[in-house]
């Protein structure tokens, strides 16, 4: 049988010198650069003012980012609220040290959640549409995102799988081994330079082959979400279901959930103890089922609604 297994070491990001940009931090660029060129080209089709695209996009990474952030500390990291409370909202780390650590600790579905309210603001403040409208065309840049984030993940050695004697797994050596224990391990005092060593110099081999293989959860996850993207772009320009209210958005929460319900399977729980948390789902599945009922009801109510004129 075809294996694909490989040891995933590599450098966490751009070093400026007084400042390293994380590949995870790039990502999220990415991701918003992509999804406001996309937004663009669906407000000139609807003939929507551009200018109201600006506004758009304040609002979208305003929301994304702070419920990403919060809501990776209420349902996954709580402690920071009194270890570490500056770290919450800022992109720094602060105990024990001081450090830029860029968007890390970022949860998916606190982004779903304050995306919602910001985009009913934004609905409401400036485009003076039906708040469906805008969530059923903003899904389809939150579903090309979504595949960025995942490959950040993956990047910063981040949401492991499980250990597997499976054809497909990758050695995660900076999720194994902290930067403490690489430079114990090297004697070399440069982290970066470190872990280098402990894949490239023979000597360090045993230590390398003890480190269990494990699924590329985050790819996994990116993979699934290129589907739901595809799908979602498939349906608003090649048909007219941007005309059913509530049918994208529905489907968006559907599909999107449902993969990440599928793909928990696979990765290692987030939360230590709560691997079967509920009914046997750990915290990212729990999570994951009101949003696919949620998105349930919207796709079977938008066959119930009357179609909208493209300029409604």
């Amino acid at each position: 049988m075809f294996a694909l297994k490989f040891t995933w070491n590599p450098v966490s990001g751009l070093d400026l010198g007084f400042i390293t940009i994380h590949f995870y931090s790039l990502m999220f660029v990415v991701a918003f650069s992509l999804g406001f060129y996309l937004m663009k080209k669906m407000f000139q089709r609807e003939e929507v003012a551009i200018e109201k695209l600006d506004s758009l996009f304040i609002y979208a990474v305003v929301s994304i980012l702070l419920g990403a952030r919060l809501g990776h500390v209420f349902f996954y990291q709580t402690e920071l609220l009194w270890e570490d409370p500056l770290s919450v909202i800022l992109p720094f780390r602060f105990v024990p040290e001081f450090e830029f650590t860029g968007f890390r600790g970022l949860a998916s579905h606190g982004a779903a959640i304050a995306t919602i309210f910001g985009l009913y603001l934004y609905n409401k403040k400036i485009l003076h549409k039906s708040v469906l409208w805008i969530l059923d065309r903003v899904v389809i840049t939150c579903a090309s995102g979504a595949i960025f984030v995942r490959i950040g993940n993956f990047l910063n050695s981040e949401m492991v799988g499980k250990i597997t004697d499976g054809p497909l797994g990758i050695q995660f050596v900076q999720d194994e081994i902290s930067e403490r224990r690489a430079v114990s391990l090297t004697n070399i005092q440069n982290p970066k330079k470190a872990y280098q060593a402990l894949t490239e110099d023979p000597q360090f081999a045993e230590i390398i082959s003890s480190i269990p293989y494990r699924y590329p959860g985050q790819l996994m996850e990116a993979f699934g979400y290129v589907f739901v993207f595809i799908i979602l772009y498939l349906l608003y320009w090649k048909t007219e279901a941007r005309k059913k209210p509530g049918f994208l958005f529905g489907l968006f929460l559907l599909l999107l959930m449902t993969v990440r319900l599928v793909v928990e399977n696979f990765k290692r729980e987030q939360v230590e103890g709560r691997e079967d948390w509920i009914f046997n789902l750990n915290t990212g599945q729990v999570l994951s089922i009101p949003f696919i009922l949620i998105g349930l009801y919207f796709v079977i109510t938008a066959f119930t609604k009357k179609p909208i004129n493209e300029t409604n």
